[in-house]
């Protein structure tokens, strides 16, 4: 699969958005790939975290801090995946972290509203200079708590942020009175869609209440002159060593042939 650069058009839509749809970012194999691993890897099992939604729900995560060889370690260091992000960002930029959403079939809980920079600003982040590529590796559908984003919110700037739940949600007001004047948007996916958003746009999920699972893998980026004043359990500036664009099969391969 070769590099999948991002066209103007669609640099001054995530711009204007503050988001923007890349169909096809990994393929079926790739999907399933990572699938497996989750399932047969344990280290995954039991490093999963559970954050409640207050409200009966349950979403699982699995976070990394630091870049690895792993199939989920290979994803984040993709061309096709961090160029695009370095395009909107204009420049280079290194993995921040990456994490793993599980939502399991009628129990995957609701995420509130929030801005990812209403978190990073807290850790020694100085500007906004950052971004994440949500990947879809099950289908994303309303039913199963997709993505929702309010279009053009990452223009609204930093909204300060409190705890709901087990989570930390943005002001409830201030989210009011946007959502009575941006579009809300339902980000449905296929598996091996990406979407690439602004660490300042609003959004949120669902809880699951279909039949089907909803898991997603993001990986998260900071602008290499955006680096932290203050240490952090998320990285300072390090070199993101790109991988070839064929790392996640060939890894797989290796890994068979080693059986």
């Amino acid at each position: 699969m070769s590099t999948q650069r991002l066209t103007d058009s669609q640099v001054a839509e995530f711009q204007q958005r503050g988001f923007v749809l890349l169909r096809g970012l990994l393929d079926r194999e790739e999907c399933e790939l990572l699938l497996n691993s989750l399932v047969n890897d344990p280290a995954v099992q039991t490093g999963a975290l559970s954050r409640r939604d207050g409200e009966g729900g349950v979403t699982k995560l699995r976070v990394w801090n630091q870049t690895s060889d792993d199939l989920f370690g290979l994803v984040g260091r993709l061309p096709r995946v961090v160029e695009p992000v370095e395009q909107v960002l204009d420049g280079e930029v290194y993995l921040y972290h990456a994490k793993v959403t599980m939502k399991e079939p009628r129990t995957g809980g609701a995420w509130a509203w929030h801005q990812d920079y209403g978190y990073w600003y807290n850790n020694g982040c100085l500007f906004p200079l950052m971004a994440s590529v949500m990947l879809a590796l099950d289908p994303c559908t309303k039913e199963n708590g997709c993505l929702q984003v309010l279009e053009g919110s990452h223009l609204l700037g930093r909204i300060d942020h409190g705890k709901v739940g087990d989570q930390t949600g943005a002001d409830p007001e201030r989210v009011q009175e946007a959502v009575k004047v941006l579009p809300l948007i339902y980000c449905e996916m296929d598996p091996g869609d990406g979407l690439l958003f602004h660490s300042n746009t609003l959004h949120r999920s669902d809880q699951n209440h279909s039949d089907q699972r909803r898991t997603t893998f993001i990986c998260c980026y900071n602008a290499a002159r955006n680096n932290p004043y203050k240490e952090h359990h998320h990285p300072r500036y390090y070199r993101l060593e790109k991988v070839a664009e064929t790392a996640l099969k060939d890894s797989a391969a290796g890994m068979t042939a080693n059986r």
